[in-house]
């Protein structure tokens, strides 16, 4: 017979609170941002702005099994370029309507991430990583030779896809904010997934896989749903990435992507429930700020990051559970 997985009211080491009145705060803080931009040379930091929340929605999926599951998965990009890719591919076949489209995309990409989980989940370690770092060069390569759709050259969007009449996407005001909205949501289903009984499984599976296979929990079941669930969550930010841009290309899929993802996790915070977020934007906007000044910016980043890493070794989020007596951001 399992023992069981605490779930009470009772706060414990496994959970993972939202922190409502600072969450409320950043919520509101955002939902003002394009109104303080204005009209006039704001639209550049609203779609700015929007690309921070979407690498922040790809980056919290990873985290959701990096810092949670404890599967270092090095092919994760491989899922937003599928998400991005049926956006691209269904758009060009005449399917707009982002009710279809977005579903859509997570269904692929977690379609693909089942069948890449059910082989790589079959090993550990260092043959994890190699075996899902491989399927996403093979689906790279599969990218480049789709000729019909572009190849290596990448494929235009006519346009961003229909959400609702009177919700123009292809005003970056109103895509900032649907793109709000799906993040928002999507912390928000984290968080609970994390505080319910399958998120302190998946914790305790990471911390003694060994011991809770030998309870009986179904441990590859179990690592199997999460590695499913971030590609889908995954696929959705590649949907939001091809609208955002326009263009897809094989380069989302291309394991420089992946690491860049990893760096965000480990920069917000490793199974900090903002760990996502802090690090995409921490990233997107040194990367931003060091490309106006020098082509080189790349070499002054990985100093600011080696910084990071020396003042903060579990992550910017670390500071704020510091801050707040320990507990959990």
């Amino acid at each position: 017979m399992k023992p069981a997985i605490s779930t009470s009211a009772a706060p414990s080491l496994l959970d993972h609170p939202l922190h409502a009145r600072w969450a409320a705060v950043l919520l509101l803080a955002l939902v003002a941002f394009p109104l303080l931009m204005g009209t006039n040379g704001g639209e550049f930091y609203v779609s700015l702005a929007s690309r921070i929340l979407i690498f922040a929605l790809a980056a919290s999926s990873l985290n959701l099994i990096l810092g949670y599951g404890g599967m270092l998965s090095f092919g994760h990009a491989a899922f937003v370029g599928l998400g991005a890719y049926t956006v691209a591919i269904a758009m060009q076949e005449g399917l707009t309507s982002a009710w279809i489209v977005w579903p859509l995309a997570m269904g692929v990409a977690g379609l693909g991430a089942l069948i890449v989980g059910a082989i790589s989940l079959r090993t550990q370690g260092v043959y994890f990583i190699m075996i899902t770092l491989a399927f996403a060069q093979m689906l790279y390569f599969l990218a480049v030779s789709l000729k019909t759709y572009g190849g290596e050259d990448g494929l235009s969007m006519a346009g961003r896809s229909v959400l609702a009449p009177g919700l123009d996407l292809a005003r970056e005001r109103d895509f900032y904010y649907a793109t709000l909205a799906i993040v928002t949501l999507s912390v928000l289903g984290m968080a609970r997934l994390l505080n319910a009984r399958f998120g302190h499984v998946l914790q305790a599976i990471r911390e003694n896989e060994v011991r809770m296979s030998a309870i009986g929990y179904p441990v590859y079941r179990y690592k199997l749903v999460a590695f499913t669930l971030a590609g889908a969550l995954a696929g959705l930010a590649g949907a939001l990435l091809a609208n955002l841009g326009g263009f897809v290309s094989p380069s989302l899929m291309q394991w420089s992507q992946s690491g860049m993802l990893m760096i965000m996790v480990i920069l917000g915070g490793v199974s900090y429930l903002y760990g996502g977020l802090m690090g995409a934007v921490f990233f997107l906007l040194m990367e931003e700020l060091l490309s106006t000044y020098t082509i080189h910016w790349q070499l002054g980043l990985g100093a600011v990051l080696l910084l990071v890493v020396l003042v903060a070794p579990n992550g910017l989020a670390s500071l704020f559970k510091r801050a707040r007596g320990g507990r959990h951001v």
